[in-house]
């Protein structure tokens, strides 16, 4: 059996896969964010190794005594500033943090050919940036950085003792020359780091250390190999056999991701599109990238009194389309296509009709727009896509699932297993790490629970309103 861990924003989940790839136990831990300031969003990394021990520790000893690999997956971008004894300076500060904007445009104005060399837009969710914030703004901190990590990495150096990542992950460093699959000195000295501060790369299906053999005598587990993993969304292309060229997925996790994998180095940051290293050799991909999806519904439950079902329910009930409300869904500012971190969200065109279950169906309309934007700047740099592989929590609404395919005017495939995520995907890594077997014999797709294909009479109906959110925002964002 072999272990998946994803080490998200609002928790760590696990997932054991069987011999042939069938999903024996999942276990969850939450976690929780920090924001004590305006554009802050921040973790304490102690809590992703908590929350890890906790959920590995909810599986039956005899499934743990099974496992033969750990794979990882991670929210990526997050700034984890270690010390000389490798303890924590400050929190990590996440991939939704907004705070380094200045340090961008200073970036890149420091490297002409920053674009060229990492394929993206310097954006403050990027790693590079925010130790540049640092730098400026912590110097005393900044002084007694001996090794900068990503999430999944800090796990990792507490299940092995090594410092390693993957290319997918580091890939979204800004730090990484994309196309070379290394580090860039270049970028690294504009941060005034070096590749000492750096952790060794691997492919994500290598062996990147073994399990600590106190870890393995308390959890009743083998000191079993851990594979390099994989940045999450790369995880999740991974999990549900997205790894050729032209294979598309659309994740509903806590983000919302349009991915596509391609055969090679493919960047159009002109449009905020994201091309990084996919998780196996000589494969990249692309993304549109939305910061906030799944948790708008956890926001806006909190504003109704609802929980997630109760308001899917609601929204259901009221119909898509249903009225003239608009939600714009930048609840921390936006990624494609509008590298925007000020932004921010808002409800329009409110009346006297308006009730919890009308706003529900704005919610979910306005990330299906936003996505919708998203496709878009895709289709803007040559990309072709002919449907979608649903994998996230989000995956869990049929209703959702129209409104998305009609918005789009894409077929979303819904994948047995799809909801598992990221986890999945380095679970699989691990088996390929762990028994050396070829990547497409373990990353395949899962069978198609059910396909939605674009209602073109919603799609009608919604088409005013994508127009109207698509002119708001360049009026929300003076204010």
């Amino acid at each position: 059996m072999y272990l998946g861990l994803d080490i998200g924003t609002s928790g760590v989940k696990a997932v054991i896969l069987d011999a042939l790839g069938r999903v024996v136990a999942q276990a969850t831990t939450p976690l929780s964010v920090s924001r004590p300031h305006e554009l802050w969003s921040e973790q304490d990394p102690d809590a992703w190794w908590g929350a890890t021990e906790a959920t590995i520790l909810q599986f039956p000893s005899v499934l743990r005594a099974g496992i033969k690999g750990i794979g990882l997956a991670g929210q990526m971008h997050g700034a984890t500033l270690l010390g000389i004894d490798d303890r924590p300076l400050r929190p990590a500060i996440l991939w939704n943090d907004g705070r380094a904007f200045a340090e961008c445009a200073e970036l890149e104005a420091s490297v002409p050919d920053l674009r060229n060399i990492v394929g993206n837009i310097a954006m403050p969710g990027f790693t590079a940036p925010k130790l540049a914030w640092v730098r400026r703004h912590e110097p005393e901190i900044f002084e007694q950085i001996k090794t900068v990590l990503l999430p999944k990495d800090y796990v990792r150096l507490c299940l092995t003792g090594e410092k390693a990542s993957d290319r997918s992950d580091s890939a979204g460093t800004l730090w990484l020359d994309v196309g070379a699959r290394n580090w860039s000195d270049v970028l690294l000295a504009a941060t005034g780091l070096t590749r000492e501060h750096m952790p060794r790369l691997y492919e994500g299906a290598e062996v990147s250390g073994s399990l600590r053999a106190e870890l393995a005598a308390r959890w009743g587990m083998d000191t079993v190999p851990v594979a390099a993993g994989a940045g999450d969304n790369a995880a999740g292309a991974a999990g549900v056999g997205v790894i050729s060229d032209g294979d598309a997925l659309l994740s509903l996790g806590t983000s919302g991701v349009i991915f596509v994998a391609t055969r090679d180095f493919r960047p159009n940051p002109a449009g905020a599109v994201h091309a990084f290293c996919h998780c196996l050799p000589d494969t990249w991909h692309q993304m549109s990238v939305h910061l906030s999806a799944a948790s708008c519904l956890d926001w806006a439950g909190g504003l109704t009194g609802l929980d997630v079902p109760a308001l899917l329910a609601a929204a259901e009930q009221a119909g898509a389309a249903a009225g003239p409300e608009l939600f714009l869904p930048y609840l921390s500012g936006e990624r494609t296509p509008h590298n925007d971190p000020h932004v921010r969200g808002a409800f329009l065109r409110l009346s006297n009709e308006t009730d919890p279950g009308r706003l529900a169906v704005a919610v979910l309309e306005g990330v299906a727009f936003a996505h919708a934007d998203g496709l878009a700047a895709l289709r803007a740099a040559g990309t072709r896509i002919e449907k979608l592989s649903v994998i996230g929590g989000g995956a869990r609404s049929r209703f959702w699932g129209t409104v998305f395919a009609s918005v789009l005017g894409l077929p979303l495939d819904y994948l047995d297993g799809g909801e598992v995520g990221p986890a999945l995907g380095a679970a699989r890594l691990a088996n390929i790490a762990t028994t050396g077997a070829e990547p497409s014999e373990i990353c395949t797709r899962p069978l198609v629970r059910e396909t939605i294909l674009p209602d073109l009479a919603l799609a009608e109906r919604l088409a005013p309103k994508v127009e109207k959110f698509r002119a708001a925002y360049p009026a929300l964002k003076r204010f």
